[in-house]
């Protein structure tokens, strides 16, 4: 299965904003679609390669080339979410997708209420509704969507399991466009009540993970496989507690009075904050994230003062805060003496 009929390669600079990208091609520095809203940190970074596609010559395009793939570790990664159908096709129809061998498509983009879905299909007398999700997010051997909140995810969902009550399966394929992978989580640390209703789901809706490799022209590679989901590590981790990192910028040298430290001085640049919270994590998180009249906390003092504040949820059982803030410190230009908590040095 080819995607693309021509696919050139040229290096990623920069993000624009959600759809558009800065990439150089051939020398020169040219604007390309990014046909993918998501976070993508892990995989948009200046220097990676990237797979680019001349646009038709539509004027409705502001940029001439769309940015179909980025490459990690030598290997193409697909960035256009929409050809995760064609993907999600072609497997169907060559049974390779476990326990609808047996099913045909009938009809792709079927609307319920206020939703649509990717497929319908039948299999026997049962009707079958799948949902496909791309999935770009992963480390050496684990995948995990989604890579940034998605409500509209979630709301799919719930109106899946409301399908299931009129007498049809229905599910979702996750396509994970790295053959490397061997396990499937819902990323909980990105979106809580996601992978919540994931888990909550799963005995009524059919999960599968399916791992998948694009060579150069971005034709699809030979390498299919299923990802294990483990449940056990779900249930135990799907946690409102943990720890965070705030990423705060502040955008030109300042000095700031932090309560009982005084003034300290601030030069422009990016600041990480680690914090922990036992439970509500997620509260603890949207504190943050609100500038204050009244300060509570020192990082209240910096949040007051920066242009941007993102937040990193790391949720889990295991106190992790101290190994988080050792880890920050050995790749920080400096730290702040005496800022943050009382009862720990790192």
């Amino acid at each position: 299965m080819h995607l693309f009929p021509n696919v050139t390669q040229g290096i990623f600079l920069r993000r624009l904003n959600r759809f558009e990208v800065e990439c150089e091609l051939d020398g020169e520095i040219v604007q390309a679609h990014l046909p993918n809203p998501g976070r993508l940190w892990e995989l948009l970074l200046p220097g990676r390669i990237v797979s680019l596609v001349k646009n038709d010559s539509a004027p409705a395009r502001s940029t001439a080339y769309s940015a179909v793939a980025v490459y990690r570790d030598g290997l193409p990664v697909l960035l256009h979410t929409q050809k995760a159908n064609t993907a999600v096709r072609f497997l169907l129809e060559n049974k390779k997708i476990r326990g609808l061998e047996r099913a045909r498509i009938v009809k792709q983009e079927i609307v319920f209420g206020e939703s649509r879905f990717d497929f319908l299909l039948e299999k026997g007398d049962t009707q079958y509704v799948l949902e496909v999700k791309s999935c770009t997010l992963f480390g050496t051997h684990i995948a995990m969507f989604p890579d940034a909140v998605t409500e509209r995810g979630r709301k799919h969902l719930l109106t899946l399991a409301e399908l299931t009550q009129k007498g049809m399966r229905c599910g979702v394929i996750f396509l994970v466009h790295w053959p490397r992978a061997r396990y499937f989580l819902p990323d909980y640390h990105t979106d809580f009540d996601f992978a919540q209703t994931f888990l909550s789901l799963k005995d009524k809706l059919i999960y599968r993970a399916v791992g998948i490799s694009w060579n150069e022209a971005l034709s699809l590679g030979s390498n299919i496989s299923e990802l294990e989901i483990p449940w056990k590590v779900l249930e135990r981790e799907v946690y409102d507690g943990g720890s965070y990192i705030l990423i705060l910028h502040i955008l030109q040298d300042s000095i700031i009075s932090v309560g009982s430290l005084g003034n300290i001085s601030f030069p422009r640049g990016y600041y990480l904050y680690v914090g922990s919270a036992r439970t509500h994590l997620t509260k603890r998180i949207e504190r943050h994230l609100r500038k204050r009249k009244n300060f509570f906390w020192h990082i209240d003092y910096l949040r007051e003062h920066a242009h941007r504040c993102v937040p990193v949820a790391i949720r889990s059982h295991t106190p992790l805060e101290h190994e988080v803030a050792s880890a920050v410190s050995r790749i920080a230009d400096w730290s702040v003496p005496g800022f943050g908590s009382s009862d720990c040095s790192c």
